[in-house]
């Protein structure tokens, strides 16, 4: 991997923090980015669905998922975890995304993970080829492409210090507010970085300087490295050594901080855990010579860094940058009050999910009322068979006579002098557990009876225990002697067209139970609606949870609602065109028990 990042590399993003996810997309808009570099965000504790930020101007919807595995799931592209939880789960996380697979590199923020479990998880994540950007950093960044959340600060700070597009430098650090103030130090002297990394403070980092710099010394673009090390550990020797047998041939520029260290009586810790000198060899001034000595550029102190970095950029000699186009972010934005995923008028045509109405609405197209459906409901396009299907269930269900209470409703208030609108609703109210509601139900309980391989006896005494009649099953005057002719049509319609109807086939196990006790107790038209609707979205590819989700949001019933519209509307019409007037029910139909009340 010559390059850490790239303009394409997304990431998952570990814990919901909100303002380092709106950095990174602010820098993302700023580099003019295609796609925010936070393709998902791991919020364990959060129902949330998604969380909005700000891309420029207008906003974007990230994803939320409760574990690492699933947002890598739905987002097999992002392939860099930045590890924002705390030191009590970073390791535990970051186990996790390994054993997963599919990252190229994890940055982990946390500091103080103890140092057994990092050097085991370091060791893993290495022989798993994996880049480890911490413990303790700040991150990484690839100038022009893409940054690790805070590093680099503001975006009036990144484009100061030139990190809004790639410069000449590789830039390796331990420290993540020293990396900030190297940058604006090198885009003083030189061009600016082309590729840098903050390892981090702790003693036992993922990735060391050598891991970065070898990356580096095979990355065209840097043209040469500068290392900004410090007090503590013994890691600027292995540089020392890939020097001197050829490994390394770009020009090395670096330093440590923490010469002042001489001057104390005993150790001093100087901020992070590994900056601490446990023998000469670890002290910055004995570092200092030894890179001297191997030809590093060693300034004689950090003062002198800035000329240092001057002279050898000017010597190297190298073609001007061009500034890129950048986009600026406003500094006023307001978060929209309303989300639409599924319909857009705005521009010359209104669209149903990306597609023109013009494109479904005309005979010619094609297209049916189920195509619409799938399109505004589902947002995906369905097949024929699928679309067909949909249709077939709205025209079944359209009416059933004006006995029922939802037609009832509806002819009484259109006699009561009433719109078409407020007819309609009234029927619609009475749309519920009793009235349509089976065709939920009977998807929600056949489905739960065949997930968990209950046997039609089973499930018959699974529905007892719970006290509910079991939904879709039994009708009031249909029975196998006199069948549904609905439900025939809808079973025949499956046979022909559905891929499988493993549900179904179940569902008709239980009738032969059911219908053995009373041959009135047969599958309804409600069931096999919801039971079909169960293989449908099957064989059309959705997850067990994303059918259970269709189910508990009422999806189900939305079918019943929109087809039997059509006959409450057709009643309402009826009771207009005969002029009929205000409805009185008979008296004669009232049973009455009135008795005086009693005196208290």
């Amino acid at each position: 991997m010559e390059q850490l990042y790239t303009k394409d590399t997304q990431a998952i993003f570990w814990n919901n923090n909100k303002t380092a996810i709106q950095r990174m997309l602010d820098y993302d808009y700023t580099i003019q980015r295609k796609t925010p570099s936070v393709a998902a965000i791991v919020a364990p504790t959060s129902g949330n669905k998604f969380e909005k930020f700000f891309f420029g101007p207008d906003e974007v919807m990230i994803p939320l998922f409760k574990t690492t595995a699933d947002a890598k799931a739905a987002q097999p592209q992002a392939d860099v975890l930045l590890n924002f939880a705390s030191f009590r789960t970073a390791y535990d996380v970051t186990m996790e995304a390994l054993k997963i697979g599919g990252f190229s590199s994890i940055m982990i923020t946390a500091e103080g993970i103890p140092e057994r479990l990092a050097r085991g998880m370091n060791e893993k994540a290495r022989a798993l080829g994996v880049t480890v950007i911490g413990p303790a950093t700040v991150g990484a960044i690839t100038p022009g492409a893409f940054k690790v959340a805070n590093i680099g600060g503001t975006i009036t700070n990144i484009v100061n210090s030139k990190l809004h597009r790639a410069g000449s430098c590789g830039l390796v650090t331990r420290s993540g507010g020293l990396f900030n103030e190297l940058s604006n130090i090198i885009a003083i002297n030189a061009d600016g970085i082309a590729e840098g990394v903050a390892i981090g403070g702790d003693r036992f980092v993922g990735s060391v300087f050598i891991d970065n710099l070898l990356r580096m010394e095979k990355n065209p673009e840097v043209k040469y490295m500068i290392l900004l090390g410090e007090v503590g550990g013994t890691e600027e020797y292995k540089v020392i050594e890939a020097i001197k047998d050829g490994r390394i041939t770009k020009p090395v520029i670096a330093w440590c901080i923490g010469t002042i260290a001489k001057y104390y009586d005993s150790g001093v810790q100087f901020g992070h855990a590994g900056a601490s000198a446990n023998a000469e060899s670890e002290t910055a001034e004995f570092k200092n010579r030894a890179m001297a000595e191997a030809g590093i550029h060693v300034p004689a102190s950090f003062n002198e860094l800035p000329a240092m970095i001057k002279k050898v950029f000017t010597d190297l000699n190298l073609a001007d940058i061009p500034e890129p186009a950048m986009s600026v972010c406003p500094t006023v934005r307001r978060s929209k009050e309303f989300i639409c995923t599924i319909s857009d008028d705005r521009g010359d045509e209104a669209t149903y999910a990306g597609f023109p109405i013009s494109s479904v609405a005309t005979p010619d197209t094609g297209k049916g009322i189920g195509d619409v459906v799938s399109l505004l409901w589902f947002k995906k396009q369905y097949p024929k068979w699928a679309t067909d299907f949909i249709e077939t269930v709205i025209k079944t269900v359209a009416d059933h006579g004006p006995a029922v209470s939802g037609a009832h409703n509806a002819k009484v208030t259109a006699r009561a002098g009433k719109s078409v609108v407020e007819s309609l609703v009234t029927g619609l109210l009475t749309i519920g557990p009793r009235f349509g509601g089976a065709i939920d139900g009977a998807a929600e309980h056949f489905k739960y009876a065949d997930d968990n391989g209950l046997t039609p006896k089973e499930f018959l005494g699974y529905m007892k225990k719970e006290g509910i009649p079991i939904p879709g099953i039994g009708h009031r005057i249909k029975s196998l002697k006199n069948p549904d002719l609905r439900v025939t049509g809808l079973m025949n319609y499956a046979a022909e067209h559905f891929p499988s109807t493993p549900l179904l086939d179940y569902a008709r196990t239980v009738e032969a139970l059911t219908t053995s006790k009373k041959e009135n107790l047969i599958l309804n038209v409600d069931g096999t609606i919801g039971i079909l609707m169960v293989d449908m979205w099957r064989a059309l590819g959705y997850s067990e949870e994303d059918i259970n989700e269709f189910i508990s949001s009422g999806t189900l019933n939305a079918f019943f609602i929109v087809g039997r519209s059509i006959g409450f509307i057709g009643h309402v019409l009826d009771e207009k065109r005969l002029a009929m007037p205000m409805y009185r029910h008979p008296m004669d139909d009232i049973l009455y028990d009135v008795p005086v009340a009693e005196k208290i």
